[in-house]
Order: C-alpha cells, then sequence, then structure tokens
C-alpha cells in the first residue's frame, strides 16, 4: 500500500509509540497525585511541556494539552470570545476554515455574536485588504487557518498579524494544524498570531492528542470545569503518555523541517507538471506557492470516489478533499469558495505527503494515475 493521504491522518512514528507505551508502562500515575510517582508523572509532563514551548518560542505556562484539533479550535474560539465580550462581540474569520472554526463561530452567531467572512480568490488566498476593512473596534477574535486542509492554501500569517495587532484589539487565533512541522509557524514577539492550535496526528503523533499555545498570558474562559488541571483552563486528569508523545513528534518534526519541505516542495512541483501533461482533462486546485505537502486536483466529470477506489485497487491510497466532508455527499464548501468550475465540482481528491513517503511512492503514483486516467478514456467516462 502506498498512503498518499497523510493530511487526514499520519501513521505514529514508532519511536513516539514507544514513548507512548514505554510511559504507560512506567509512569501510569495520576500526575496532580503529592504521592512519588505522582511527582514523576507530572515531572514528565513539565518537561514535555517545556520541550513545545521552546519549539514555539513561548512559555512553558502557555502551553496547554488538549486531545485534538477540534478541541483545541473550540477552546480558543468559544475561551477568547465568553471571556472578552466586555471588547464586544464581533468576529471574523475566512470561509474556507475548518468545520471545527465554522461551527463554533456558527454557534456564537446563534448566541449574538456578529460575524464577518473573508472571502478567498481562486487560489484560495484572503485579501489583507478586506481584513483591514472588516476590523472594528469590537472586533474580539480573528481566527485564519495557516493552511488549508483540502487545497494546501497558505494564509499571509505575519501579514495579518501585524494588521490585526496595529488596527485592533482582537487576539488572533490560527489554526496551525496543517502545518505545523511542515511550514514555519512560531510566536514572533508582535508580529506572530496570539494563539496556535496543533494536532497530535498530523505529525505522526497519536490520535487524542492535540494542543494550544498562547503567544502571552490571555483572558480566557474554561470549556471543562473541574479539578482545575492545566493551570485551571481545561479540568481534567491530564494523558501524560499522549502528551510527552506528541512533544517528542513536535520535536522530530520541527528537527526535520527543512528537509521536509524541501523534499515535499519536489514532488509537488513534479507532479504539477506531471499533471499538466493531461490538459483540459485535468484542474488543479493547488498552486505552486502552496504548501508542499498537499496537491488537490479534479478530473473532469468525474466523480472523485471512482478515482479514489480506481487508485486504491492499484495500491495508491487518496482521499477526496476533506476527510472530514469525504462521507458527505454535497459539494466541500472550500470547493465552491475557490470558484471550481461545475464540470470539476465532483471529482476532487487530494494527495497528500508525510514524513514516511518516499521517492518510489511518487513515482508508483504516476504510473498508476496515468493507467487509471487511460483506463476511464476507454471506457469514456472522460
Amino acid at each position: 500500500m502506498i498512503y498518499l493521504d497523510n493530511s487526514a491522518t499520519t501513521q505514529p512514528h514508532k519511536e513516539v509509540l514507544d514513548t507512548f507505551v514505554q510511559v504507560n508502562e512506567s509512569y501510569y500515575a495520576n500526575p496532580a497525585s503529592i504521592h512519588e510517582a505522582g511527582v514523576e508523572a507530572n515531572t514528565l509532563l513539565d518537561r514535555a511541556r517545556a520541550q513545545v514551548a521552546q519549539l514555539l518560542h513561548t512559555e512553558e505556562q502557555h502551553i496547554l494539552f488538549t486531545a485534538g484539533g477540534t478541541e483545541s479550535n473550540n477552546f480558543a474560539i468559544f475561551g477568547i470570545t465568553k471571556a472578552n465580550t466586555h471588547k464586544g462581540k464581533h468576529i471574523i474569520t475566512t470561509e474556507i476554515e475548518h468545520p471545527s472554526v465554522l461551527e463554533a463561530v456558527k454557534e456564537l452567531r446563534n448566541e449574538g455574536f456578529e460575524v464577518d467572512y473573508l472571502k478567498v480568490d481562486q487560489n484560495g488566498k484572503i485579501s489583507l485588504e478586506e481584513l483591514r476593512e472588516k476590523l472594528r473596534k469590537e472586533t474580539v477574535l480573528v481566527s485564519i487557518m495557516h493552511v488549508n486542509n483540502e487545497i494546501g492554501s497558505i494564509q499571509p500569517i505575519e501579514e495579518a498579524a501585524r494588521i490585526i495587532h496595529e488596527k485592533s484589539r482582537a487576539t488572533f487565533h490560527v489554526d496551525a494544524v496543517q502545518s505545523f512541522g511542515k511550514l514555519p509557524i512560531q510566536f514572533n514577539g508582535d508580529l506572530g498570531p496570539d494563539i496556535i492550535t496543533i494536532s497530535g496526528h498530523k505529525i505522526h503523533a497519536l490520535k487524542g492528542s492535540g494542543l494550544i499555545a498562547f503567544r502571552k498570558k490571555q483572558n480566557i474562559t474554561p470549556l471543562l470545569l473541574g479539578g482545575g488541571q492545566e493551570f485551571g483552563l481545561r479540568s481534567g486528569t491530564v494523558a501524560v503518555p499522549q502528551a510527552v508523545s506528541l512533544a517528542k513528534a513536535a520535536r522530530i518534526a520541527v528537527e526535520n523541517l527543512d528537509m521536509s519541505m524541501n523534499k515535499y516542495k519536489k514532488w509537488h512541483d513534479e507532479l504539477i507538471q506531471f499533471l499538466t501533461e493531461f490538459g483540459d482533462n485535468i484542474h488543479l486546485l493547488s498552486t505552486k506557492d502552496g504548501a508542499g505537502h498537499i496537491l488537490s486536483l479534479s478530473v473532469k466529470g468525474l466523480k472523485g470516489e471512482i478515482l479514489i477506489n480506481a487508485l486504491q485497487k492499484r495500491g495508491i491510497i487518496v482521499s477526496t478533499s476533506s476527510a472530514c466532508s469525504s462521507k458527505q455527499t454535497k459539494t466541500s464548501h472550500v470547493v465552491e469558495a475557490v470558484k471550481v468550475p461545475s464540470e470539476f465540482k465532483k471529482g476532487v481528491i487530494r494527495i497528500s505527503f508525510g514524513a514516511k513517503t518516499t521517492e518510489e511512492d511518487i513515482t508508483e503514483f504516476k504510473k498508476a494515475f496515468t493507467n487509471v486516467m487511460n483506463e476511464l478514456k476507454g471506457e469514456k467516462q472522460i
């Protein structure tokens, strides 16, 4: 099997799995307990937190471990807005965010918040001028993803941060689930985002692990109430094995960032060149200046499921544009936002690379795709 669906989830690194098992076996005590075993577990947790804080250039007390990207995004959006209604009730986000952002914002709109959605161009990028125009005195939160999970478009995060911090009192949240470990993202003084969210299973860690990181102390309302763990912001017994294994995966990702970026960019450009050879049968949703690890395309007049199944028969695993919406029959909101031509809307598939992808995988994909296209052409499906 050649697995090219790493933006949906990744295979955990062996050393990450080994760490998870070892911590479960030897440091299984509750880190909140005051006995020796609890203190040892808490020391390990503190070490993991410090490691992540160092990678993101922030303070240890500004790292909270969560159960994944959805919880982290919900925590950022609900937590900031609920705690800052005295500043206003206006939110800005984009029309191509992940559902964990869009649905949270929709709920707040039902509760009386005003929401502005930034449009994107055909390449999936926002307009900084529109962002500037939409900012108000009452804006309390701006939430913009760094890399889009369906088409790989990269938003100008540093420029957006500069505008937001100059023109408003809003908190700037960045969903970095698809960018951390693949592109540089960290807190950079006043020029960076205020909050970053990360998911473990996108960087070869475990499902059920994630984090939310702050550039500086935030006024934020907890979503979970109870024993006051995680600095009183996320109650519940902390999953130390998940936190430690996530920290390990994050360190591996950052240490290999330059190598990964170069590798992904090479394959991305190579496949774009390869796909252009099929002429007007192919529509590329991803562009050369997008994230190197995501490439989305569509075949004219063909359902994505047909293409996915045909490739799977040849041992190639890809997905429709988003794993979160792949089982739904309606067209993705991202596909609609970037105005994909009608004859291509149903045929969108996504190829995504990870740390375990090889040069041979790319070669085999090209062979399999060519065979599938020839077969479908023979059957006059395209």
